[in-house]
């Protein structure tokens, strides 16, 4: 199958975070046909779902997700071409981003929960994780509990940072947080000794390692906590543009062509360095291929 960030008919131009919103309070589809773009939310670092490659073109399984979902958009709105404008997103402003109408849709490593689900709309979900430790080979964690009186960077904004907060609550463990601005900091404030583990989403974390100079040197540790999904966000109160978001995502689930997405960014080498995460899909994932739904986690 072809890249569809090489389809012709989708022209993808970056669009720097200062730039003005569009009123959010016009229809999403309406905009798009009014103006032949769609404005597209990506992450920077979340390896393999959305970051950036040598060539800083963002790539990755949310991302190839994405541009299959906004062909459909094109055809289904009947325009010759469609430009797509990519607005880099942090776990910090995505939410406020799709709110005030600055991007249309993110689709990147966005934990669908209850908690947001007031704050903005999602499709249906496109993974399914858990969060657990990156360490050091030698470093001597194994679990949350061998980080006690030692520091441990997680995302500012994540629900990895939730579930910490909430772990320390229930067994009244004292933790030193290090809070950092992507996941990419995090992974960087391990390998420079600012902290000791990098608590994230599993599928991120063996993103990183597998980018990282030596992936030799770094482990992936500790019990998966609560399950988690990721979904594409959307703005709220804008029922047509949700339906048909998720009728894409669900033929590209049922047909197949999601898990040879799957596999093209977790069972094959990927970019910058051409490392393999070799991980098959779980079966949690294959069932939600089976039977795609937008229910929240937590």
């Amino acid at each position: 199958m072809t890249p569809l960030r090489h389809l012709p008919l989708l022209l993808l131009l970056p669009l720097a975070l200062s730039a003005r919103a569009e009123s959010p309070g016009l229809p999403t589809l309406e905009k798009i046909s009014r103006t032949a773009t769609i404005n597209l939310g990506h992450r920077e670092s979340s390896v393999p779902f959305s970051y950036y490659d040598s060539k800083r073109q963002v790539v990755g399984y949310s991302q190839d997700l994405m541009l299959a979902v906004v062909e459909r958009i094109r055809r289904e709105l009947k325009l010759p071409a469609l430009t797509v404008k990519l607005v880099p997103v942090t776990s910090q402003n995505r939410i406020p981003l799709v709110q005030n109408g600055s991007v249309d849709l993110e689709c990147g490593s966005t934990t669908h929960n209850r908690e947001r689900a007031r704050q903005a709309a999602f499709s249906v979900s496109i993974f399914v994780t858990s969060s657990r430790l990156l360490t050091r080979q030698g470093s001597g964690i194994e679990e949350l509990a061998d980080l006690k009186g030692r520091r441990v960077a997680v995302t500012a904004g994540t629900t990895s940072e939730r579930s910490l907060l909430l772990h320390a609550e229930a067994t009244g463990t004292r933790f030193d947080v290090l809070k950092v601005k992507d996941h990419g900091d995090g992974f960087n404030s391990v390998q420079e000794g600012r902290a000791a583990a990098f608590l994230m989403d599993e599928a991120m974390l063996y993103g990183l390692r597998a980018k990282a100079d030596q992936p030799g040197d770094w482990r992936v540790v500790g019990q998966p906590m609560a399950a988690e999904v990721y979904a594409c966000m959307l703005r709220r109160d804008d029922p047509r543009f949700k339906a048909l978001v998720d009728r894409s995502l669900t033929e590209l689930m049922q047909s197949g062509e999601a898990l040879k997405i799957y596999r093209r960014w977790f069972q094959s080498p990927i970019p910058p360095k051409g490392l393999n995460l070799n991980w098959p899909a779980p079966e949690a994932l294959l069932e939600l291929y089976r039977s795609p739904n937008d229910r929240p986690l937590g």
